[in-house]
């Protein structure tokens, strides 16, 4: 987070599931899941000024896909934070949106996680951890993880989350078909029986380098890809493009779809990937990038 006096500008790294399992659904129709999360240095930006009210400006290459959208997660996290807060300022809020949108990445929890960060320095705002945690996690279930941006394991339906303490570093190429996905759609065909309680405890795994990573993976899949590739065959096209290449170690789709992923020892393979990639399906969008060891920015 860089902070000018003037501005406020606040990174809103995108989120990548290296696992997603769905243990059960509650009786209030919510998912219960178990997922491994890890940010990068690729991202959307969010930033803000002092203003007489909220406004929000979208730019950057996906910004024509929020266009005419005027109640977008940016715009909620920073009404709601006022309510809660009890201030009367305002913001002009910048969205630089740099990931695909519906892409199972975590664009628009990042990018609200991002905008209560950002307010809550520019506002000086005084609410405390627990109230803080209580308004992103009614933002959505990836709102938390997004405001603690490290590697994680999260639990339940957002609400636990255990830090990673060791992660070897890695590069990731992600992948998206230029088809966006809906989360709710994704889980509407995703046959779960009931929650079986009690639920296992949620414990963060330690990796001394990436084939202990790579095999603990292995063992622990996404839920969410078979019900999404059902309302997006494409993610299949992907993820066997991904994986056929020899310095991938893992493919596999994120979230619920339709990025997917593949884990690489270092940019350099990723670049050679993405670049063979981007000439076979130039209508796809390809990214290399970093995966965040520790907390971001």
């Amino acid at each position: 987070m860089t902070n000018d006096q003037a501005s406020i500008t606040c990174a809103a790294p995108a989120k990548v599931n290296l696992s997603l399992e769905v243990l059960g659904r509650r009786t209030d129709g919510y998912h219960v899941l178990q997922s491994f999360v890890v940010f990068t240095r690729l991202g959307d930006v969010v930033t803000v000024e002092a203003a007489a009210d909220i406004s929000l400006t979208i730019t950057g290459p996906f910004a024509e896909s929020l266009s005419g959208e005027g109640d977008n997660l940016v715009l909620r996290a920073a009404h709601a934070l006022r309510a809660v807060s009890g201030s009367s300022a305002g913001a002009r809020i910048t969205l630089e949106k740099n990931l695909p949108v519906a892409s199972g990445i975590g664009g628009g929890s990042a990018d609200a996680a991002a905008t209560l960060k950002a307010l809550s320095q520019l506002w000086k705002t005084r609410l405390s951890s627990a109230e803080t945690f209580r308004l992103a996690l009614s933002l959505g279930a990836d709102v938390p993880v997004c405001m603690a941006g490290a590697p994680s394991m999260m639990g339940g339906i957002g609400e636990t989350l255990v830090p990673l303490e060791m992660l070897p570093s890695f590069a990731l190429l992600l992948v998206n078909p230029n088809k966006p996905v809906s989360t709710g759609d994704v889980f509407s065909r995703l046959a779960a029986a009931p929650v079986s309680l009690p639920l296992p405890e949620l414990v963060a795994p330690q990796f001394e380098g990436m084939e202990e990573l790579v095999t603990w993976l292995k063992g622990h899949p996404n839920d969410l890809e078979r019900p999404a590739r059902q309302l997006a065959p494409d993610i299949a096209e992907v993820i066997t493009e991904i994986g056929n290449a020899p310095e991938v170690m893992l493919a596999r789709m994120s979230g619920s779809g339709a990025t997917c992923f593949g884990i690489c020892r270092d940019r350099i393979d990723a670049n050679v990937i993405a670049h063979q990639i981007r000439k076979r399906y130039p209508g796809w969008w390809v990214a290399t990038t970093d995966a965040l060891t520790s907390a971001a920015d």
